[in-house]
């Protein structure tokens, strides 16, 4: 594995000022169209790219939502929203997540501040041969002083080059897993909490694909196309319908997801419809590591 970690901190510099920038969008009235595409843009003023497109995942909606090209949908009053973005420089990514309250809700602040706790926690313990168990134990425990609970089903992840879900896996509570972290890599922890059941299920409507593998299609110039702007990290389908136009762009993803060729991430919400919050951030493991989206 490429040892040189300049990209992945040039990344999440970029991310921690992006993370600022973002939450000052989430208003009421205000469409989520308008909020992804104004982050993915301030992302590029900046001199990176998305590394995958912006989540914004509201209320029970856990993770994977990314707004349609024509999507209409707007902030309410009241909504639990998270947002969850990374930025690339170089194929090196660097993942975060906040949560915010449209309009002021003890309910929904409550479940934000469990999850910056255990995210808080979590990272305090993050060394080269702690177990992967262990971290989780920590977001557990924190759920659990705040009468909250995790969501089981969804977890951290390793983060290397082009590849922005690699191992280890991260729990979000004790599962048992005996992997040690090992020095110098890096990964993303990312809480997730809620007041329901704490597990999450397919809600379809997916809008966000990544390349499995390349193989012949009919419109090779869409193809071509992903490949050199995308490589092997995840974009959204809108993005392909502004370069090609809506009939062009879905035929040939379709056609590419029955071959195989790309990777469906469903939108994931919460089984029993509770509200979910999340934090996240990007961690180099060193003997004292370094939080590279703070």
């Amino acid at each position: 594995m490429d040892l040189d970690k300049s990209g992945f901190e040039k990344a999440g510099k970029i991310a921690s000022e992006i993370r600022s920038y973002a939450l000052g969008l989430v208003k009421e009235g205000a469409k989520l169209l308008d909020v992804a595409k104004a982050i993915e843009a301030k992302i590029v003023s900046l001199g990176a790219k998305p590394a995958f497109p912006v989540n914004i995942s509201i209320n029970e909606i856990a993770a994977h939502y990314t707004p349609r090209h024509n999507d209409d949908a707007v902030f309410k009053k009241g909504d639990l929203v998270k947002l969850d973005f990374g930025v690339h420089v170089d194929g090196y990514p660097a993942d975060t997540a906040t949560s915010i309250s449209v309009g002021k809700s003890e309910e929904n602040q409550k479940l934000i501040d469990a999850s910056a706790e255990a995210l808080k926690a979590a990272i305090a313990v993050v060394k080269p041969g702690v177990k992967v168990s262990e971290i989780g134990a920590e977001i557990e425990a924190a759920a659990k002083r705040n009468g909250v609970n995790v969501i089981r089903n969804l977890s951290g992840h390793g983060v290397d080059r082009w590849d922005l879900h690699s191992d280890p896996s991260i729990p979000n509570f004790d599962n048992g897993n005996n992997t040690k972290l090992s020095e110098n890599k890096t990964i993303a922890i990312e809480p997730f909490m809620t007041y329901g059941k704490g597990m999450i299920k397919e809600a379809g409507a997916c809008e966000i694909y990544k390349v499995m593998e390349f193989k012949p299609m009919r419109d090779r110039e869409v193809t071509d196309f992903i490949r050199k702007e995308f490589g092997t990290l995840p974009f959204a389908k809108r993005w392909v319908i502004e370069k090609f136009g809506v009939l062009k762009a879905s035929t040939a993803i379709r056609e590419a997801v029955s071959k195989g060729i790309l990777y469906e991430y469903d939108v994931l919400k919460e089984v029993s419809g509770a509200k979910v919050a999340q934090t996240e951030h990007t961690i180099l493991v060193k003997e004292k590591s370094k939080i590279l989206t703070l």
